[in-house]
């Protein structure tokens, strides 16, 4: 009997769609993984995004990050699925490893977010103009 195991998927949905359509799409990308057994653990949509170059001849997709648990022997079938959806730009499954998690741990422990100053507390934001003046 196989195992399960941990994968990231990446998916660029064609931007030039409506929001609909988008949205329509990223359920049968979430409904080809789920049939062929796979199990979403967690879905980050990151929205439209200009792509470094054109994709079939478009320039903005759609990205959505999808992490899930699945049987290697579906993989296939979900990218046979993925390769024939002429909504789907590009997509990338990647098998997560035990070094990648463990790396991906260490970079989030150390390292450091530079957000916007609305991300500050007010009592940062006024240390900080304190600091200016």
């Amino acid at each position: 009997m196989e195992k399960k195991k941990l994968y990231e998927c990446t998916v660029i949905i064609n931007g030039g769609l409506e929001d609909e359509a988008i949205e329509a799409a990223m359920a049968e990308v979430k409904k080809v993984i789920t049939e062929n057994g796979g199990e979403i653990a967690n879905v980050l949509d990151l929205g439209r995004r200009k792509m470094a170059y054109p994709i079939r001849k478009q320039t903005i997709g759609a990205y959505a990050h999808i992490e899930l648990e699945g049987l290697p022997s579906s993989l296939a079938a979900i990218e046979k699925a993925f390769r024939y959806d002429d909504n789907i730009l590009r997509f990338l499954i990647i098998h997560l490893t035990t070094p990648l998690l463990e790396m991906r741990k260490r970079v989030e422990k150390y390292s450091v977010v530079i957000g916007s100053p609305d991300d500050l507390s007010e009592e940062e934001q006024q240390e900080k103009q304190a600091a200016k003046a």
